[in-house]
């Protein structure tokens, strides 16, 4: 059945709570404001500290022989490319009469193409004067390049052309000497024949026409594309403002710690697993979430309601506490200094009732080595707990924090009210909590919930514990002197009391990983039905 449950649990369980994940990342809002803060910090130092280079810009509109209105920019990424080139950057090296290699300078120039037929060039140099010296040598040397690929490409179809023209020609004048050798001998045989090499020769007239066209218009349109082509932009010195380049650096580096600061909070949230949410920790800790105390601030608009929640949390427990036949236990985890107070208030609100004494069970004697005021509730150590008279009115306060000794808890108390920090255990730390206090025979009232994510809509009541919530029949039946009682009555009134006081999930499930409300309910109701006719039977 253990193996049936835990496959049906792993079922209904996300393979990642986006809710929970949110929560845990929103909580970590110092990790991740911390880094945008930090990418803001270096972004300015590193505007301030490595300023722009003195740059200049040019603009060049491009003449292409191809132009189409519907070219998507090939012919410009193309120009972008040849400019990126070392027969560029030597020509204007040369030019400038530079011995620096053409690949160094490349690394100081780029070409951006702005639309189909405008390209700008942006170089940097030692000053303002040799960024715009090498800007205007680039320029002309690239004019000048395309140019001349422009007037080669023009020649070569040009002479392409007059080729095939003179062939032709060559052509034509062989048939016109067979067609006047035909004319001397008049064949009406050879008729059909003279008729075709005139056809011929009509062809070959109008290609031949054509081809001077093609040529001609070859020759023509070069001059328009390289007179097209030009610096419409003339070099000039881009100024630089240091307030305005820190303030864009600063926003990239905002940006970049911001996102590098979330992924690490959610990546931490992830791989800590550390429950955030009213119902992720009453299903780790098998308890209901029976009150919630926000964290100490020192806004004024909110201590009046941190303060009314914590006398509402105190009022509560005090009620508890009288109404128990068996000492209370207050157990921390992670939120030591807030139990302490809460335990002081807690005290304070038993004292008009009679004397009251706190078994102080916390690491380094926080509430015993305090002074103790006039009027004030009794501290002692968890050693002297044992010396302690049942006439006076005491709870336990005590720690189930890593290195807890388990087996001194019960000495503290025998019933527990857990008070948690949101987000300080991991998942598998609570289910401890959980195990140890269930093989201690500590059932637990409720949990306290400290620091609680303010935008938890969450339900954190378990439904199905009835063994455990406030509502439920919680309290242990008192001790009745049992002088006379058979032996047989006395071993079912304690199977009795072991079944009403342990937990559902003691027998080693946890408690997420249990069976479903509706089993686990079923499963309790038999129990107690199988007891109370054992009981019959042995009266």
């Amino acid at each position: 059945m253990t193996t049936s449950t835990t496959s049906e649990s792993s079922a209904a369980a996300p393979l990642l709570d986006l809710q929970a994940l949110v929560a845990a990342v929103r909580r970590r809002r110092r990790l991740w404001c911390s880094m945008a803060l930090l990418g803001l910090l270096v972004g300015a130092v590193v505007a301030v500290l490595l300023p722009t280079p003195p740059s200049a810009v040019t603009q060049v509109l491009v003449a292409h022989q191809e132009d189409q209105p519907n070219d998507p920019g090939t012919l410009i990424r193309t120009d972008v490319a040849l400019l990126g080139t070392t027969q560029i950057a030597d020509k204007a090296l040369q030019s400038l009469k530079s011995p620096e290699k053409p690949a160094d300078f490349m690394q100081d120039y780029r070409g951006t193409g702005l639309t189909n037929n405008l390209l700008q060039i942006d170089v940097t140099g030692g000053s303002d004067a040799e960024a715009v010296a090498r800007a205007k040598a680039l320029a002309d040397a690239f004019v000048a390049d395309h140019v001349r690929r422009m007037w080669d490409a023009a020649k070569a179809e040009a002479k392409a052309l007059d080729d095939q023209r003179d062939r032709m020609r060559d052509e034509l004048a062989q048939i016109n000497k067979a067609i006047g050798d035909r004319a001397s001998n008049s064949d009406p045989k050879d008729s059909a024949s003279v008729e075709s090499r005139f056809a011929r020769r009509a062809e070959l007239n109008s290609r031949i026409a054509d081809f001077d066209q093609r040529a001609e218009e070859a020759r023509t349109g070069t001059p328009r594309v390289i007179a097209g082509t030009q610096i419409v932009d003339a070099p000039h010195a881009v100024r630089h403002s240091l307030p305005k380049a820190a303030a864009t650096d600063a926003a990239i580096g905002l940006a970049l710690g911001l996102v590098l600061g979330l992924a690490l909070a959610a990546v931490g949230a992830v791989v800590a697993d550390r429950p955030v949410l009213r119902r992720d920790i009453a299903a780790n800790l098998g308890a209901s979430v029976i009150a919630e105390l926000p964290r100490r601030s020192g806004r004024p608009w909110r201590r009046r309601r941190i303060r009314a929640a914590r006398e509402r949390l105190v009022g509560s427990l005090a009620r508890t506490v009288r109404g128990s036949a068996e000492p209370v236990l207050l157990l921390e985890l992670g939120c030591a200094r807030s139990t302490s107070e809460i335990a002081l208030d807690l005290a304070g609100s038993l004292a008009p009732d009679g004397p009251v004494v706190i078994v102080d069970g916390l690491p380094g004697s926080q509430l015993a080595g305090r002074r103790q005021k006039p009027g004030g509730p009794s501290v002692v150590g968890g050693e002297r707990a044992a010396a302690l008279t049942h006439d006076e009115r005491r709870f336990g306060v005590g720690s189930v924090a890593p290195g807890t000794a388990w087996t001194d808890l019960q000495y503290l108390g025998t019933r527990t009210v857990l008070v948690v920090r949101a987000g300080h255990g991991s998942a598998a730390w609570l289910h401890t909590v959980a195990r140890q206090l269930a093989d201690q025979r500590i059932p637990v009232i409720g949990v306290v919930l400290i620091d609680p994510d303010p935008r938890d809509r969450t339900d954190g009541t378990l439904w199905d514990g009835l063994q455990t919530a406030l509502r439920g029949r919680n309290e242990r039946p008192a001790r009745q002197n049992d002088g006379g009682t058979s032996p047989a009555v006395k071993a079912v009134g304690e199977g009795r009391r072991r079944a009403e006081r342990q937990p559902l999930w003691a027998s080693g499930a946890s408690p997420a990983l249990g069976a479903p409300p509706g089993r686990r309910l079923g499963e309790e109701l038999r129990a107690r039905g199988r007891v109370a006719d054992n009981d019959q039977e042995a009266r």
